[in-house]
């Protein structure tokens, strides 16, 4: 891809996009059509996979690089940091089945323009289907198309975030320094976003921002399932908490409130998730805590 150089202050730096995917590849394979509609356009299209079937079938595209490796959302994004070879001023992060305004990368490159200081961003959703059975792209796509068609720049506002939000970042690469995403939170990588901005960033340079937009649509396909998932909101947060990535009154918080909703939806659960899964898994760690015998990994084994 060559970069169109658009033109406002900052429209001369380089942003890569890297989607580190799995089991989606409807999802996924819309990507080289999202960064082909971008008002700027990245320096470089990077699917980090673990398999082909991640892909659609005969997935060729020139504007899109390929890497295939091991599976894990915080290793397939290590892969695709390490295959950059544009030196991107910026790196962004985004879920498959994020939708992003055509203003998205633009947006992003004013973000980091207007704060100097700035090293993490995650933007404004205009829908987030991760908390309800999901939403359709076809949705989605409107969402975001009316979006862009009464699109106008507004007075940039920045608030600050605990952690970054994973289905939505962008980095200042000069800040990363070499650093990675932590391998040993395995698969869906649960709270892989707020330990890694954390450790690149001081608190008052991770930012939400109304600059850029999108869709976060939830998509249910190629997630962790619940048991696992529910081990993961126990023993990551512990590990995170020990680690001195997460503070500790927010990890007990973030850990209570999980363990709450599981409990109290188990009774009702919704049809999109596995809530007894959940549960089980929440006591698994809470044993595991208990005989000081938690890791991150263990979900590898179940």
């Amino acid at each position: 891809m060559t970069p169109e150089r658009v033109s406002f202050r900052g429209g001369n730096m380089k942003v890569a996009v890297i989607i580190a995917t799995v089991g989606r590849p409807v999802e996924a394979g819309r990507w080289v059509q999202h960064c082909a509609d971008q008002t700027l356009t990245p320096s470089e299209l990077v699917y980090s996979i673990a398999r082909a079937s991640d892909l659609p079938d005969d997935f060729a595209d020139p504007s899109a690089r390929v890497i295939t490796g091991r599976g894990g959302l915080t290793t397939q994004r290590n892969a695709g940091m390490a295959a950059l070879t544009t030196n991107p001023d910026i790196i962004a992060f985004f879920d498959d089945d994020y939708v992003p305004s055509r203003y998205c990368l633009e947006g992003i490159v004013r973000a980091f323009t207007e704060q100097p200081d700035l090293v993490a961003v995650s933007g404004l959703l205009l829908a987030d289907g991760i908390n309800s059975a999901g939403i359709s792209y076809a949705d989605a796509r409107k969402m975001v198309d009316d979006f862009d068609q009464r699109h106008r720049w507004q007075t940039p506002s920045f608030e600050p975030l605990a952690g970054a939000y994973g289905c939505n970042m962008a980095y200042r690469a000069s800040a990363l320094s070499g650093e990675q995403f932590d391998e040993r939170l395995p698969l869906y990588g649960w709270q892989e976003d707020v330990d890694f901005s954390r450790r690149v960033a001081r608190p008052e340079q991770i930012m939400t921002s109304n600059l850029f937009t999108g869709v976060h649509q939830g998509a249910k396909g190629g997630r962790t399932s619940g048991r696992k998932l529910g081990y993961s909101q126990v023993a990551n947060i512990a590990y995170l908490m020990r680690k001195g990535s997460m503070p500790v009154g927010k990890g007990l918080l973030n850990l209570t409130r999980n363990m709450l909703a599981n409990h109290l939806k188990a009774l009702r659960p919704e049809p999109w998730v596995d809530r007894k899964g959940r549960v089980e898994g929440n006591w698994l760690a809470i044993a595991d805590v208990l005989k000081r015998k938690d890791k991150p990994e263990r979900i590898l084994e179940m």
